[in-house]
């Protein structure tokens, strides 16, 4: 399972680093474009986690998205 850290600018101003698992074996660079084509729809969702709590994303509350460099602490 592929998995990355994202650092995500809400709409409001906020900012969080969360996590997203890919299902699936990916690269990072692959599961960076599944990520950015999700949040690129209106409808788009990604499920993520906060420290050890599930967290669901909306792409239409997000207005940017940085990768975490590997090993960032939640």
């Amino acid at each position: 399972m592929g998995g990355i850290v994202l650092r995500v600018r809400l709409v409001g101003g906020d900012s969080m680093d969360v996590t997203y698992e890919h299902p699936d074996e990916a690269s990072d660079a692959e599961v960076i474009d599944h990520v950015l084509a999700t949040l690129s729809n209106d409808s788009g969702v990604l499920r993520c986690g906060h420290g050890d709590r599930l967290l669901v994303l909306y792409a239409r509350g997000v207005s940017a998205v940085e990768v975490g460099p590997r090993g960032a602490v939640l």
